[in-house]
């Protein structure tokens, strides 16, 4: 899988304790001002929370990205049960994860 160094990331991500886990929590934490820097939403999202995501993220100025990996393997890789989104809390995870998605981005096309 092309994404398995997004993962391991997102994963150190959570060991750190620098992920918000699940689209309500993601929503909560921008309501209430938190800092979040980028939301990663799963391949398999459903319609509804696919723009329930889209729009949270385009109102609070927050970037989204979905990536090639559904929610089974993104609750995998930070130890949890199948998850839609996580949300980047950490500018310095940001970056490591930014990075991966391009390196992800380029070995697709």
């Amino acid at each position: 899988m092309k994404s398995d160094a997004l993962l391991t990331t997102i994963g150190l991500a959570a060991k750190a304790g620098k992920l918000i886990f699940g689209t309500e929590q993601i929503c909560e934490a921008l309501r209430c001002g938190k800092k979040v820097f980028l939301i990663i939403e799963a391949s398999d999202t459903s319609e509804n929370t696919h723009k329930r995501i889209g729009d949270k993220s385009s109102y609070y100025g927050v970037r989204k990205e979905r990536i090639d990996a559904d929610s089974a393997s993104l609750g995998k890789a930070v130890g949890k049960s199948p998850l839609a989104a996580v949300g980047i809390a950490d500018e310095g995870f940001c970056v490591a994860v930014d990075k991966k998605l391009k390196q992800t981005q380029i070995s697709a096309d």
